[in-house]
């Protein structure tokens, strides 16, 4: 059913407890900018977009809601409410949670189909093609934090009925924004160069609705995006964590995850738009550094006795040789890596830090800050593991070996830029600061500790 005032007051009630909100501890302020029903699906499903203007800025979401006359089995959280129609109830679900919706979803991306409703036109864009893949089962991958991923077990229709299905997974995006969304740009471009550290992208939701804000009155940007499910592959933060607490040496693994990241950092530079940064480019990120440093020296003052040598770091960078902009990954950390049995790294999520606006992400930027975040990871696994000695060790191996990797495969040797690095990686912990002290108290030393390292070595004079 379209936006109804009913519908609007159960989704305020339900969204606080969704882990993809971001307003977490704030009521919604729920405005209906349009919806949009999707072809060819088992039971009613609209789309809901909504501005929630409770946030600042305001924050656009995407909900599909499905509509069941009677109770789903195991739908959880996913219950969002009933309402009285007519004198009889209808069920209200999180479409991802509904297997009509799932498979509704899919066909319409694969078949390149469109839909509408009020204030919105969807169109689906195949890389593919009609391939003719029957979907066999549907299931909302767990543990996602900003969107909701939908993962399919799939076959083509004229494979035999007992081999084993190949796996497919759709991006279905929460919050919502104008222009392109770098995580199906990126990730299609690499894909379409040939690069084996991106998954196969299958192709993406593409959607208009009204926004009076824009000049034509009109704003368009991606919904949904689908690629490959690569099965049989570990999440990089996970090995890291099982070798780092079995005291295993990551090197060897840090090493390759080096020389993938310069070959997807080389492949985006080639592929996608860059060029030498300007004076004024150069200035803008040095005021970005020194903005997050006020933040955080204001939110965790045990940082305010290191302020004055990291300004000096940051006067010092202002005068070194920068690398050029290029389009980067943007939120590079473990987590959002896979590696194989046979040791090829893939990434995933190029979808840029969750924080900055989406303007800013397709904007090209400093390979650095992706190796920057690496490098911050690896010490978060040494925190993880209380900061022994040789948890510390650990960590300073994993990280030279990851220079090393990445230096072997580049054209640029990244120790070259050791003191710039050194600034991106003070920035990085500064935002982590921040972000522990405000979700995650007990896991503030991590960033604070690395602030205090980087400023040790900087008063040292070590490069």
């Amino acid at each position: 059913m379209p936006t109804s005032t009913a519908i609007l007051s159960l989704l305020r009630d339900w969204m606080p407890g969704q882990r993809w909100y971001a307003g977490k501890g704030r009521q919604p302020v729920l405005r209906a900018v349009g919806d949009w029903t999707v072809p060819g699906c088992e039971v009613p499903v609209h789309v809901h977009l909504l501005l929630d203007e409770a946030a600042s800025p305001p924050t656009l979401y995407q909900v599909p809601v499905t509509e069941r006359p009677e109770p789903l089995a195991s739908a959880g959280p996913a219950f969002i409410g009933e309402l009285d129609q007519g004198g009889r109830s209808v069920y209200l679900y999180d479409g991802p949670h509904d297997p009509a919706f799932a498979r509704a979803l899919l066909h319409l991306l694969m078949r390149g189909q469109e839909a509408g409703g009020h204030g919105m036109e969807v169109r689906g864009v195949s890389l593919l093609g009609d391939t003719g893949l029957v979907i066999r089962s549907s299931k909302v991958h767990s543990g996602e934090q900003s969107n909701t991923s939908i993962v399919y077990e799939v076959a083509r229709s004229d494979a035999p009925a007992d081999r084993e299905p190949a796996r497919v997974v759709c991006k279905l995006f929460r919050a919502v924004h104008h222009g392109e969304n770098p995580d199906v740009i990126l990730q299609s471009a690499l894909a379409e160069a040939g690069s084996t550290h991106v998954p196969r992208s299958i192709g993406s939701i593409v959607g208009e609705w009204d926004d009076p804000g824009r000049p034509d009155g009109r704003a368009e940007g991606h919904l949904a995006f689908a690629q490959e499910f690569l099965s049989n592959m570990e999440d990089g933060w996970e090995l890291a964590l099982r070798l780092a607490a079995a005291g295993e040496d990551f090197s060897g693994a840090a090493f390759a995850l080096g020389g993938a990241t310069a070959e997807i950092h080389a492949t985006l530079a080639r592929v996608m738009p860059s060029r030498p940064p300007t004076a004024g480019d150069i200035a803008e990120t040095i005021a970005s550094w020194r903005r997050r440093l006020a933040t955080a020296v204001a939110e965790v003052p045990a940082l305010a006795g290191q302020r004055d040598i990291i300004e000096d770091v940051y006067e010092r960078a202002a005068t070194l040789t920068w690398p050029r902009l290029q389009r980067i990954h943007g939120d590079y950390h473990l987590g959002q890596v896979l590696v194989g049995r046979d040791g090829r790294w893939v990434a995933l999520d190029f979808e840029g830090e969750p924080l900055r606006p989406m303007d800013e992400r397709s904007e090209p930027d400093f390979a650095t800050r992706d190796i920057a975040g690496m490098l911050r990871s690896f010490d978060y696994v040494a925190g993880s593991q209380g900061n022994t000695d040789a948890a510390t060790g650990w960590a300073l191996a994993a990280r030279g070996a990851f220079l090393d990797g990445y230096a072997d495969t580049s054209t640029t040797d990244v120790r070259g830029y050791r003191e710039l690095l050194d600034a991106f990686e003070l920035d990085k912990a500064l935002y982590e600061a921040v972000y522990e002290a405000r979700n995650r108290p007990a896991w503030l030393p991590i960033p604070v500790g690395a602030v205090e390292r980087l400023v040790a070595r900087a008063r040292a004079g070590e490069r």
